[in-house]
């Protein structure tokens, strides 16, 4: 996945608010992200109700 979607991002096919929500459902990580756009990103923690 991280592969997929830095080529993606370097084609800008993928912006960075959508890379961010791959880090957020546990696609990617956060040093994946920040490899990916060069810059720091905080994850917001959402509580699920179940």
């Amino acid at each position: 996945m991280y592969e997929l979607l830095k080529m993606r991002y370097e084609r800008n096919f993928v912006r960075k608010d959508q890379l961010q929500r791959y880090v957020t459902l546990g696609k990617i990580t956060q040093q994946q992200y920040l490899d990916i756009v060069g810059e720091k990103h905080e994850i917001k923690q959402t509580e699920k109700n179940v």
